[in-house]
This record gives structure tokens, sequence and C-alpha cells, in this order.
């Protein structure tokens, strides 16, 4: 392997592989990694800490033996605490915040082997679709500069897209795996509620909403991944069963005739989708019954409005707790500035909420858990577009006009005039964010495992990922049905011009 040439035609477990018969080093794989970061990283933004030093010390010291020995790996700078090393949430409050402690996912991943080097982009305590936070700056996407590579986990799926790393970590309250999946060109996996651990200090971020995972170029690591992180820890309060066989296993066995219902409606709010997102829907159907699946066009009779505002209060809530917890972390009052404008906004409004009104919500958003499960009963998978049109331009969802206003007088009201305005921004945020994220968070809601795999691509060449989820705590239905596509419209040659090293 002169040169390393060859680096990015391995996904992660091929370079282990490598590793293993020592046909190359960690260290190689490493200096190549950094290599990568350096030609890339200015013109995308992805990575905003480097822990070179740590990588090094770690391969020095010895790996474990594990699924990923020697593959250099990135950590998305929100919930994945690394002992000593700076975790900012893409928020200016946290800027100086070193975690004293390994989160368990953090754990499991050293413990598989990899080679973790740096930290990667994201919003503001993951609460948006897009990568664009004030402290680090936009990260953009290596497929059009000028387009967003999706978020919450932005940073780790332009990292993978432009080929630094085969796989980076994320996590999904809402569709933050899914999303940059869809926008880069890659695998997003979110496993079913309760498959990976959330300790020692998230407790169930979002409601239970949130599943950290990878994001990958290709189906078998993400797999291997889940192997590797799936199960639970001490004091885990939602825990899925544990799998017959290794999620691994699963890829390379035939799905057999799946009934796959299919649908063009978006999930969480009203209206359509976009002319080309229905065009690659309509695609994906073809190539399934020409693996001989049977389809069938249906929609299950969710409540979009109850889904969406129910989604929107439970950030809001969790956007309160979080800016509570923050000032307890770091031990002093917070500042105006410490967080944007749009935070305070959010959190203001999740502050004026009841806990009678949110324990409605609970129990709403859990009669749709019923109605889809129960509508599962008759498919094996339930096939959507992943988004409601393409990769969006960069800045298309910043706040800006009267909402920017609002957004800093937020920063200074009673809760009293805040929760008037709640009835009447509550339309107007739901419609803002679910405009381009039309289905994703339903999946957050129910808990069932969903996965975007880069099946179509749009008129400008840009990634457009169809969404496959399945039953309840049926993973490995998707690991096989994503197993058959990757092997019969094989994504993993195509790659952004910006990735030619």
């Amino acid at each position: 392997m002169t040169g390393f040439a060859e680096y990015d035609q391995f996904d992660a477990l091929g370079l282990a592989e490598l590793v293993r018969k020592k046909e190359v080093s960690a260290r190689d794989l490493l200096d190549e990694a950094i290599r990568r970061r350096e030609a890339v990283n200015p013109s995308i933004n992805a990575i905003i800490h480097n822990m070179d030093e740590l990588a090094y010390q770690a391969i020095d010291a010895g790996l474990p033996g594990g699924a990923f020995t020697g593959v250099p790996f990135l950590l998305k700078d929100i919930l994945a605490a690394y002992k000593g090393v700076p975790m900012t949430h893409g928020s200016r409050a946290y800027r100086d915040y070193v975690p004293d402690y390994d989160s368990e996912m953090v754990k499991r991943f050293k413990q598989s082997g990899l080679v973790t080097f740096g930290k990667t982009n994201c919003p503001e305590n993951a609460y948006v679709g897009v990568t664009e936070p004030l402290l680090h700056g936009p990260t953009r996407n290596p497929w059009n500069l000028e387009r967003t590579p999706g978020g919450s986990s932005g940073g780790s799926a332009a990292a993978v897209a432009a080929r630094i790393v085969p796989m980076a970590s994320g996590g999904d309250g809402g569709g933050s795996l899914r999303i940059p999946g869809s926008c880069c060109g890659l695998v997003g996996f979110k496993a079913s509620r309760g498959r990976n651990p959330y300790g020692p200090n998230a407790g169930e971020p979002w409601f239970g909403q949130v599943q950290e995972g990878i994001l990958s170029v290709s189906v078998r690591d993400t797999a291997a991944a889940l192997d590797v992180t799936n199960g639970p820890d001490i004091g885990c309060p939602s825990t899925a069963p544990l799998p017959s066989r290794p999620f691994l296993d699963e890829v390379t066995a035939e799905p057999g005739k799946l009934k796959i219902a299919w649908s063009r409606e978006p999930l969480v709010r009203q209206g359509v989708l976009g002319e080309e997102s229905v065009q690659a829907l309509l695609k994906t159907v073809e190539q399934l019954k020409s693996l001989g699946h049977e389809l069938t066009e249906v929609t299950p009779q969710l409540n979009k409005e109850t889904l969406g505002h129910g989604h929107i209060m439970r950030m809001m809530c969790a956007a309160a707790a979080d800016l509570r917890e923050a000032k307890a972390v770091l031990g002093r009052r917070l500042q105006p500035d410490d967080f944007e404008p749009e935070t305070w906004l959010i959190a203001r409004f999740g502050e004026s909420i009841s806990a009678a009104a949110m324990e409605v919500v609970s129990r709403d958003l859990h009669a749709q858990r019923h109605v889809f499960e129960n509508f599962m009963q008759d498919y094996n998978v339930f096939l959507t577009p992943t988004l409601s049109k393409p990769p969006v331009e960069l800045g298309e969802f910043l706040v800006d006009g009267v909402d920017r206003l609002v957004s800093r007088v937020a920063r200074h009201s009673s809760l009293g005039p805040i929760a008037k305005m709640l009835p009447m921004m509550l339309p107007e945020l739901a419609k803002k964010n679910f405009d381009w994220v039309a289905s994703t968070p339903a999946f957050n809601i129910t808990g069932n495992p969903s996965v975007s795999l880069p099946l179509q691509w749009s008129a400008e060449g840009l990634p457009m990922g169809m969404m496959f989820t399945s039953r309840l705590f049926d993973d490995a239905c998707l690991f096989r049905l994503a197993g058959q596509l990757e092997r019969e419209f094989p994504w993993a040659d195509k790659r952004p011009s910006l990735a030619s090293y």
C-alpha cells in the first residue's frame, strides 16, 4: 500500500483487517487520517478539536484487541464525553468545559480498538438538523460546499463523506444520524430505543428519543459497531432485548421476501414532499420490487400534528433542562451570550410548559407508538424518503426577522409573556422545523429502529437517502435488507470530488 492511496478503498473493518495482518500499522492509518484532515478540514470545518497526541499515546500504550483495532475515529462533540478532552456541545457556555470521565459509549468505542483523534462539529445542544453553531461556525457538505451536511451529527458525516475516516460517532434524537446520512451519502442507522447505553450521566435524553450510534460508508461497519456498543450499562433506564446473533451476521443473510409499506406523505406535518424526493422514492420502490419484495403504498394513520407539536414541546423542555444543567455544571450564573438566541427562546418556552401539559403530551405520543406498531404488524418494513428534498443551502434555517427579535427578547422576558406566545409560535416553529425534516422524528418518538441508506441522487448529483423502519427491536431485519440493497445497488465508490487525495 504505497503512500496509502488505497486508504479510502477500505471500510473500517477492512482497515482493521489490514492491521491484524500487519500489512499496515495503526500509526500508519492515523498518519494518513491526519494528512487527510489537514488537506480538507479547512474547507468543510467538520473537526473542531484535534486529539493527535492522545491518539498516538493510545497506540504506543497498546490498543485493545477488538473489531476495529487501529482504525482512526472521530467523536461527535456532545454526549460522547472523553476524559480530559473538551466537550462543548456546540455552545459558547461550554467552550472551556472538560469532562473528568468517559461516557459508556466512549468506553465501548475504546474497547473495540478504535483510535480517536478528534471531535466533530454539531449545532448547539443538537437541537436542529443543520450544523451551524456560532461557537465553531458552519460545517459544509463535501458534495457541495454551499450546502449543509445535515445535523445534528453534521461534522461527523462531513468527515466520513470526505473520507477522512471510514466512520464517526453521532446521535439521533429527531433524525440526527439519518439526516446527515442522507445529505452526505452515508449509512445513518438509529437503533431501537434502549439498544445502546446512555451512562453514566446522560439519563435518557429527550424523553428517551435519543440513540447514539455511528455514521459510516458501509452497512457492515454499522452492524459491527452496534455489536460492540449495544447492551445496557449500570442503571440504564431503557433496555432492548439482546440480539439472538451478532448484527454483523445479519448483513450477509438473505432477507427473504419482505412485505414493505411505503408512503410519499410527510409524517410529522401536513402537505407534500418535494418532487425530487418523491421521484427518488418511486425509483426505490421499483428497485425493491426487482428484488422480489412485496410493496404496498399505504400511510399509517398517525396524527401528524400530535407528533410534530409533541416533538417540539419535548425539545423545548429539554432545552430548559439543558440551561439549568449548564448553570449547575459550570457553577456560575448564565450570561446572555452563553447560548444562541434561538436556544434561549425554546428554553424559555420550555420553562413555561407545565408538568401536566407535558404528561398529556407524553400520553398522546405513547398512543401514537401503539398506532404505528399496530400498523407494522402487517408489514416487515416501512419506507419513506429520509428528507423532503436534497441538502439545503447553508443558512436556510437560521432565525431572522421577527423570530430573531423574539429570540433576543426571550433572554430577558418573564415566563408570563412567553407562555402567552407559545400557542402562537408553536405552529410556526413546527412549520420551520419540519418543512425539510418531514418524517424522521416520528421514529424517535416511537422508538423503532430506522436507517437512511444512500440509494438515490438528485439532479445536481447530491445524495438523497431513503429511510427504512422496522418493527420495534427488529434491528436485524433492517441489516438484512440494507445488506441486500448495498450488494445490489452499491454506493461505496460514489464520493465527492473533494475526497480525491
